[in-house]
């Protein structure tokens, strides 16, 4: 069975798009609510499209960083960033807000981008640096997300 090439999953803040979108794109803060994320390394303190940076992650005993770069900055709409590994490309991940009466509703997104060439080599470094098999990668970061935006609704709606 083929995994999926996309993976959302979408919450309800309390909170104005700009206030979650503020939060979110301020990547230094990525340690505070995601699970795999423990810091971002960046020369810029801001991030807009073409900030790169460096991502730090950890999943139990996998320690690794990947390349990223900003790709979407669009204020209180959409915020994305594509992640390279020895230069392959890996994943695109992002966050829609979209203003509601009771809220922002946010959703975070996930595509994979481990295609062509050099996928089965991406694959492979996925699998020695995290620990998940790619079959199972689509599941963990849909795990990953809910744990993601049910901390980030926390931190945010507390503020």
């Amino acid at each position: 069975m083929k995994h999926p090439a996309r993976v959302e999953e979408t919450i309800l803040v309390n909170a104005s798009a700009e206030s979650v979108y503020r939060a979110v794109s301020d990547l230094r803060r990525m340690g505070e609510w995601s699970p795999e994320c423990v810091g971002v390394w960046s020369r810029s303190q801001h991030f807009e499209a073409g900030t790169r940076f460096i991502g730090w992650n950890r999943r139990r005993l996998w320690f690794w960083f990947t390349s990223c770069s900003v790709v979407r900055a669009e204020k209180a709409r959409d915020f994305a960033f594509s992640v390279h590994t020895f230069g392959m490309p890996v994943a695109l991940w992002g966050y829609r807000f979209e203003d509601q009466d009771s809220g922002c509703l946010v959703t975070e997104y996930w595509v994979d981008l481990r295609t062509g060439r050099s996928a089965p080599a991406a694959k492979l470094l996925g699998l020695v640096f995290t620990g998940t098999p790619p079959k199972r990668r689509s599941a963990a970061n849909r795990e990953g997300m809910r744990a993601t935006l049910a901390r980030l609704k926390a931190v945010v709606e507390r503020a």
